[in-house]
């Protein structure tokens, strides 16, 4: 059975995929696994063992992609993005299929109205719904992974000497800004937490990370310096990981980390709080609850729209202490 799977960004929804794409593969005998991204995020998927072939989609080149997709004649197309441009792909290759429920609405009314009327399940769950009617069900492994075998290692000895016995993993990036706490406020959790620190995040971190490095002796700065592969081998030899809603999150989960989330204008209700679903799994949530204006947005902005930023200046820190302390000892 030849299958195609769709979802073009980003790191954290992509890997979140992920139990589809194992679940089809052992599922299906001989199953062939095609999976459709953006040329950006292709890397985060060539070293899963479980896809046949990953298509890179440019908008510059699609025709041609579409072309060599129409001679596959696919069996099922699994469409985890649900957007135009998934919908062109779908419409150009008329194959049978299902495409995941994003629940915009019960989303719109949330944000705008504080109604919740989404379901109690996790986003890993509604992918899988997309493709029950080929007879697949949830095997509970959680998330997949794979670090490319031709990334260069970091060395954990490239770290000093006080962080080689272990350190906590703190990842200080999101896309959005009003995901990410105020460097003020990470500072003020790096002098309580007294702890070796490594901080991760992409190159708009780096101000951040300096910061962090310049103002605690136990900070180890990575932001900027390693690629997303080796941003990840440091999550996975992390004693612990501490968060926001980000891609790394889940990478976290998917190396079954003990995670402290901490969370701004998001929340876990929208379905992507860290998959662990293990029986002594280990993760803490920390939000504001209880704020009228939060979620402010399904996604997220740059600034806070009530500029006050509560849901990350009124979170608790000696709580996240707590937390971290009984998952570290």
């Amino acid at each position: 059975m030849r299958i195609l799977i769709i979802r073009f960004s980003s790191i954290g929804d992509i890997v979140l995929t992920s139990p589809v794409v194992r679940c089809l593969k052992k599922q299906i005998p001989n199953a062939e696994i095609h999976f459709l991204t953006k040329k950006s995020f292709a890397a985060i998927l060539e070293s899963n063992p479980y896809i046949t072939k990953v298509w890179s989609w440019e908008d510059e080149n699609s025709a041609t992609i579409l072309t060599e997709l129409k001679k596959l004649r696919f069996d099922f197309v699994a469409d985890l993005h649900h957007n135009l441009r998934s919908l062109r792909v779908k419409l150009a290759l008329r194959r049978p299929g299902a495409s995941f429920n994003k629940l915009n609405i019960e989303k719109f009314l949330l944000v705008n109205f504080k109604i919740n009327r989404l379901p109690d399940k996790h986003i890993v769950d509604r992918y899988l719904d997309t493709v029950s009617t080929l007879g697949i069900a949830n095997d509970g492994e959680g998330l997949d992974f794979f670090i490319p075998p031709q990334a260069e290692d970091f060395d954990i000895k490239q770290l000093p000497e006080s962080h080689q016995a272990g350190y906590v993993a703190m990842v200080v990036g999101a896309l959005q800004g009003t995901k990410r706490m105020p460097r003020e406020k990470l500072s003020e959790l790096c002098s309580i937490l007294k702890k070796p620190l490594v901080i991760l995040g992409g190159e708009a971190e780096q101000p951040v990370g300096s910061f962090l490095a310049q103002n605690h002796s136990q900070v180890v700065d990575l932001c900027g310096k390693l690629s997303l592969a080796q941003s990840a081998m440091l999550i996975k030899q992390a004693s612990a990981v501490v968060t926001h809603d980000t891609g790394l999150m889940h990478i976290a989960a998917a190396f079954r980390k003990p995670i402290i989330s901490i969370w701004g204008n998001t929340i876990p209700e929208f379905g992507m709080s860290p998959y662990l679903p293990f029986e002594h799994a280990q993760s803490f949530v920390h939000e504001v609850k209880n704020l009228s204006c939060r979620p402010c947005s399904k996604i997220g902005y740059e600034n806070c729209p009530k500029k006050h930023f509560n849901c990350m200046n009124l979170q608790n820190l000696e709580n996240i202490k707590k937390d971290l302390e009984s998952i570290t000892r």
